[in-house]
């Protein structure tokens, strides 16, 4: 049975109207908004109220673009003619546009610290941010793969973390590596007791797909990393985190941008300046990678030589994985520490 709808609602079902139906290339003429007024909300309304409510709406400070066509009628009663404007094609300005949302549902896709559940209910979240001829076109969900991380309580360790580090207090929590159930399963000691860390929180940060938690292992003086989806039973403790002064890679000052240069794999450790040399075919990789401060000289046909500040783990993992294409030179204890790692890994080729 038909219901009529208060008229209140009205200034409401107009701008739902203008969010789920217009965008710069659908618009909507008053006639078809009156339309789908009585067919979705099962409200009748007449042009003068949609002109008026959507001039309430921009007032409001919503950006709602229309056209003003200029047209003359004759008066009815005076048979003179008339001159007025129709307004028509309205749309709503959208806070992202298209290609803004789909920037952010591909760097959701791509993301591998964010379980599967809730990463699908982000996505739908933003597809609402736009009009239905958008989520009409954003098919990637259902290629979304379901390999990311299964703790399902990370936005949950995001919070606490985010609480601790904002009221520098530190946490407590276990840490969790997966065996072969593919399940995550706390760390322990050797007696069989569950490992429990106490962390100085600084600072939360994205690198190669993961959400890390940047902090101190309290029994020590050191940065480092912890990845949070593999956080378990997390607590923020009444006690003060350690003063960023006291720690040996930050006593200076904390530069998250910096930071995050030197260690391209997120490995704990000391920083140092590396050169090595390696195939021009290679620059795209290795400014991906280590950014704008690196340096090159010595350039030859077709290799040049590169000077780098970076974590020396990760940086030694690094020259593993492109040994083929670039050689360690300083410092050479790094250089030895590779041809180790090489010799190691062809030894393991060899083996029966």
């Amino acid at each position: 049975m038909y219901q009529s709808q208060p008229k209140k609602m009205l200034i409401l079902y107009i701008l739902d109207i203008l969010q789920k139906y217009t965008d710069s290339e659908h618009r909507l003429s008053q006639k078809e908004i009156l339309e789908i007024l009585e067919r979705d909300y099962s409200m009748k309304a007449d042009r003068k109220s949609i002109r008026s409510n959507i001039i309430n709406l921009i007032e409001a400070g919503y950006a709602v673009e229309y056209k003003e066509i200029p047209r003359s009628n004759k008066n009815a009663k005076t048979g003179e003619v008339e001159d007025n404007n129709v307004y028509t094609d309205y749309y709503l300005i959208k806070d992202f546009d298209d290609s803004e949302l789909r920037l952010l549902i591909d760097s959701l896709l791509f993301s591998k610290h964010i379980p599967y559940s809730q990463c699908k209910r982000l996505i739908e979240k933003l597809e609402k941010l736009s009009s239905k001829y958008f989520r009409a076109k954003v098919k990637h969900i259902r290629t979304m793969p379901i390999s990311s991380t299964n703790n399902k309580r990370l936005f949950y360790v995001i919070e606490i973390l985010d609480e601790a580090i904002n009221n520098n207090k530190q946490v407590k929590f276990t840490y969790g590596y997966y065996g072969t159930d593919k399940k995550l399963h706390p760390s322990t000691h050797d007696d069989g007791t569950v490992h429990e860390y106490i962390v100085n929180p600084y600072q939360m940060a994205a690198s190669n797909g993961r959400y890390y938690l940047i902090g101190n292992y309290d029994k020590y003086d050191n940065i480092s990393h912890y990845r949070v989806d593999r956080i378990i039973d997390i607590e923020i403790l009444d006690t003060p985190q350690k003063p960023k002064k006291e720690i040996k890679e930050v006593e200076s000052g904390f530069d998250l941008s910096r930071h995050m240069t030197e260690h391209i794999y997120m490995f704990s450790g000391a920083s140092a300046t590396v050169t090595f040399r390696l195939k021009k075919y290679l620059l795209n990789d290795v400014i991906d990678f280590f950014g704008s401060e690196i340096t090159f000289f010595d350039e030859k046909e077709d290799t040049v030589c590169a000077r780098v500040r970076v974590n020396l783990s990760a940086m030694r993992k690094w020259a593993v994985q492109y040994a083929l294409h670039a050689k360690v030179l300083t410092p050479p204890s790094l250089a030895e520490g590779v041809k180790s790692d090489l010799v190691k890994a062809l030894e393991n080729y060899n083996a029966d």
